[in-house]
């Protein structure tokens, strides 16, 4: 871990300041998506399925000006932050998608595609109901530069990527409610960065993107708000999983 990673600990709305300018090479980041409030006005119950759930987190229920207003700043700052021709993915739900391409467009970050991460084993909740919510979506620009890094290896690349969920191996020292597995993170920072690139998460919950960053050779700089989430992060990247 030493000197190959930078841990935050505070809001990325005030601690993406201190990262230096024309610095990152990847950008890997699954921000909050800002439906907490949206979920409890639909009465969908999900605290009382599981209690860690984002619907019930402060950092879920914005007002959605201000999810906005926020959102506007980071890009302002991931526009500082990066390199020409840098990448940048982002984790969002289905329907706020249209509004990260708006934001993202006036940053300088051209939108390349939206994908799709389908979870094999997803929650089974109300399946009786309706269909079964086993889908994210992730959306992928590169930075003034209609290309990056793509190492595709001359294959192939479909923007659609399938596994089961977070495995209880990656949380044994503690969990996040939208823990991204690392087979992910490691399928998207090997086919678009380098060996020791920078790789920025100003919303690194528990880690994983800097868990996976240290086992293939990258840099590695993220903002986390909550410590309970921070020091499982430090914990992680410093033993590696």
């Amino acid at each position: 871990m030493k000197n190959r990673s930078k841990l935050i600990l505070g809001d990325a709305t005030e601690k993406i300041l201190s990262v230096k300018s024309n610095s990152v090479d990847l950008i890997l980041t699954d921000p909050p998506y800002n439906l907490g409030l949206f979920m409890k006005s639909r009465s969908t119950n999900l605290r009382a399925l599981r209690s860690n759930h984002f619907s019930g987190k402060s950092w879920d229920n914005l007002d959605e000006n201000e999810w906005r207003k926020n959102m506007n700043f980071i890009f302002s700052h991931l526009e500082r932050v990066s390199k020409k021709g840098a990448s940048l993915i982002m984790f969002m739900a289905i329907i706020k998608v249209e509004s990260i391409i708006e934001i993202a467009s006036k940053y300088g970050f051209y939108y390349k595609t939206t994908g799709i991460w389908h979870k094999k084993n997803p929650m089974p909740r109300n399946k009786d109901l309706h269909f079964i919510n086993s889908t994210e979506s992730w959306l992928y620009f590169t930075y003034k530069k209609k290309t990056g890094v793509f190492n595709n290896n001359n294959k192939t690349i479909h923007d659609f990527f399938e596994s089961g969920l977070t495995p209880q191996r990656e949380k044994k020292y503690g969990g996040h409610p939208t823990q991204k597995p690392l087979s992910i993170l490691e399928f998207f920072i090997t086919l678009l960065s380098n060996e020791d690139d920078v790789v920025f998460d100003p919303f690194m919950g528990s880690g994983s993107t800097g868990v996976s960053c240290m086992e293939l050779n990258r840099k590695f700089i993220g903002i986390e708000l909550l410590e309970e989430y921070f020091e499982v992060s430090k914990l992680r990247i410093n033993k590696g999983n």
